[in-house]
């Protein structure tokens, strides 16, 4: 159970790192690749719990930990913004200047999912410090 709560913790942690990403750069019209920032998500996957209980079971004893991890990051497809400002250096020939696809609010929803996401987990990793804690006194 450590182990998976350690893996939820970390999924959460990339997650914000890259919330956190789309919000400094809401604004970036130029990025090294060319063009504006383009705004980026995480893809989490999880272990599938394959066969019987009794398979499961033998797995974690084993040491074998199912969690979640982040597979990949994507870019968002959505386009850019367009903004007429003749007079900005990154405008083009009809004056419009593309600013990235980052919408402050969506970023900001998606930092307080995370955020309860990684309070969830912290939870559940001191539920589980309490039950092993309890498990201990048994034994006395």
């Amino acid at each position: 159970m450590f182990a998976v709560s350690a893996s939820g913790l970390e999924a959460q942690r990339k997650r914000l790192h890259i919330i956190s990403s789309n919000l400094a750069n809401i604004e970036s019209t130029r990025t090294l690749e060319g063009g504006p920032y383009r705004r980026q998500d995480v893809v989490f996957t999880a272990a599938p719990v394959e066969g019987s209980f009794e398979n499961a079971l033998s797995a974690k004893l084993r040491g074998v930990y199912l969690g979640v991890n982040v597979t990949e990051i994507i870019k968002d497809p959505r386009p850019f913004k367009a903004v007429y400002e003749p007079q900005h250096p990154d405008a083009d020939a009809q004056g419009y200047v593309l600013y990235p696809n980052v919408h402050a609010m969506e970023e900001m929803v998606n930092m307080i999912s995370a955020l309860r996401s990684y309070e969830a987990n912290v939870t559940a990793l001191n539920a589980t410090k309490s039950m092993a804690l309890k498990a201990l006194e048994i034994g006395r």
